[in-house]
């Protein structure tokens, strides 16, 4: 079979053991909010780094399944995955941090100011797009499909490349 990434792909030979646990990723990712929802407002902002941390949790499960063998593709395709939250967590913690004060009508739903916002909002689009694509990977490595509802259908095109650095 062949993986699909940015900038490359490879032909692989998943273990069985891979294509179990591939499955079973699929299985617990396919529901995870961050990955088949939109945001609208602080609160959905909230939800979605919840969610977040639930994904990294059970990439880091997976990885620690996967230990002995952490040269295969599926490991691999995991730390591309656990790579990306990584990224945007501390892309995050500087968003965090450079919120100014809060608003003076601080709401449930809106307290962080508009600017910071979009860029919350920009940042969770370009993880769910990363996140997506490679869960793509995953299922061909499970043999299944992925699911058809929610917006992870939104990304099943073609990598885009251009939030990504090339290798060389």
């Amino acid at each position: 079979m062949t993986l699909n990434l940015p900038f490359v792909s490879i032909s692989v030979n998943p273990r069985d053991r891979e294509r179990q646990i591939a499955r079973e990723v699929v299985i617990r990712l396919k529901d995870r909010r961050v990955l088949s929802s939109c945001e609208c407002c602080d609160g959905c902002i909230d939800n979605a780094l919840a969610s977040l941390q639930k994904v990294r949790t059970t990439l880091v499960d997976k990885q620690v399944e996967l230990s002995s063998d952490d040269d295969g593709p599926l490991f691999l395709l995991l730390e591309a995955m656990a790579q990306g939250i990584r990224q945007f967590l501390t892309y995050e913690e500087r968003l965090r941090s450079s919120e100014h004060l809060p608003l003076p009508e601080v709401s449930r739903e809106f307290y962080r100011p508009l600017d910071v916002r979009q860029e919350y909002f920009d940042a969770l689009e370009l993880l769910r797009g990363h996140l997506s694509r490679c869960l793509r990977q995953v299922a061909a490595i499970a043999g299944m499909e992925l699911p058809k509802d929610g917006l992870i259908l939104h990304y099943q095109g073609e990598w885009q490349t251009d939030a990504y650095l090339p290798l060389f």
